[in-house]
């Protein structure tokens, strides 16, 4: 009898010790974004399911995505990605499906949010900001941004062709409703390589997103593209200086994913779903001013805060939505012509 009870003792130690080491990877851009999703998000769901969240960050790189995949060595549960990589990921089979009944009802999500492969988890946008101490006039528009006549000094932009190729297009006055069916032509795409040729001596590029307000907030550029929540959280953190300009905001989602041979898929769904719920996408509004993708969250969202949002109505109305269907028809043959361009 005594041994039995030693026997069972041992296997409700084993038992409690493997639901405790359970734990996922969740993969994101690192930075303010990161620190804002652990508060929000990782430790909330730890809390309730006794699941761990290993926090771990990259720049984007799909290939190291697609190697772990194909090589069947899936040590990422689940990773945040930008829209025009969810339809391609999905559609190349490196993704799992999601399963709605589990995440989430699509109904109470924004439009475009739900997809086969990934859901949008929050709402950003690609703006500009300048130091206000560095510039004479201040900016209003991507045509300011190129004018370093009237403002001299470095650009920060990201090394990338999206945003930086509407960019471009917008300092050329093309209307924001317009950018696409240009961009699709030929000339169109010589028009916006032409403007980036005017602006190439004074851009500073950046890769990680934190990049962009330390530059500003150094001196090494007076404007630069960016996130806007990097730039709202570098003011938050007293640098005061450093001011958005809405107009010509380049909007769009991130995404959850799952990577397709995770031992970890429940769990990862699970986490996704946590992640959908509007208390806790108002949190993580809170900590980094990106916009909610649950419906109900976004009437629990102050007027203050909802300033600082780009999907706030005020913002949104002077942005432009990026078009991932344009950059997964396009994606790949305009980065190679980009990366070109910027090495020569």
């Amino acid at each position: 009898m005594k041994y039995k009870s030693c026997l069972l003792m041992s296997a409700v130690a084993i038992a409690s010790f493997g639901a405790q080491a359970k734990e996922i990877s969740v993969i994101s851009f690192g930075g303010a974004n990161k620190d804002a999703q652990a508060k929000a998000y990782y430790q909330p769901f730890t809390k309730e399911s006794g699941v761990n969240v290993i926090a771990g960050e990259y720049n984007g790189e799909m290939a190291k995505l697609k190697a772990m995949v194909e090589t069947k060595s899936v040590s990422w549960d689940v990773v945040e990605v930008e829209s025009s990589e969810v339809t391609r990921g999905c559609d190349e089979g490196f993704f799992e499906k999601l399963d709605y009944k589990v995440v989430g009802k699509k109904s109470e999500l924004i439009s475009g949010a739900a997809s086969k492969c990934g859901v949008g988890f929050f709402v950003y946008s690609t703006v500009f900001a300048y130091n206000s101490k560095k510039v004479t006039t201040a900016p209003t528009s991507w045509t300011d941004f190129w004018d370093v006549k009237k403002n001299p000094g470095k650009r920060g932009m990201r090394k990338t062709a999206k945003y930086t190729l509407e960019a471009a297009l917008l300092a050329d006055g093309v209307a924001a409703k317009d950018i696409y069916s240009v961009l699709a032509t030929p000339a169109g795409v010589d028009r916006a390589f032409k403007k980036l040729d005017e602006l190439k001596p004074n851009i500073q590029w950046w890769e990680a997103g934190a990049q962009a307000p330390q530059y500003l907030i150094s001196g090494d550029v007076v404007m630069s593209a960016a996130y806007n929540g990097r730039i709202t959280n570098a003011r938050n953190e007293g640098n005061t200086d450093l001011e958005i300009v809405w107009n010509g905001g380049l909007y769009e989602m991130e995404y959850w994913v799952i990577p397709k041979g995770t031992p970890n898929k429940d769990e990862a769904m699970k986490f996704i779903a946590s992640t959908l719920l509007p208390e806790r996408q108002v949190a993580y509004s809170k900590l980094i001013p990106y916009g909610p993708t649950r419906k109900s969250a976004n009437t629990l969202v102050s007027a203050e805060l909802a300033s600082v949002l780009p999907s706030s109505e005020q913002n949104i109305k002077k942005a432009a939505a990026i078009d991932p269907a344009f950059w997964l028809d396009h994606g790949e043959e305009l980065e190679r012509r980009f990366n070109a361009w910027a090495a020569k």
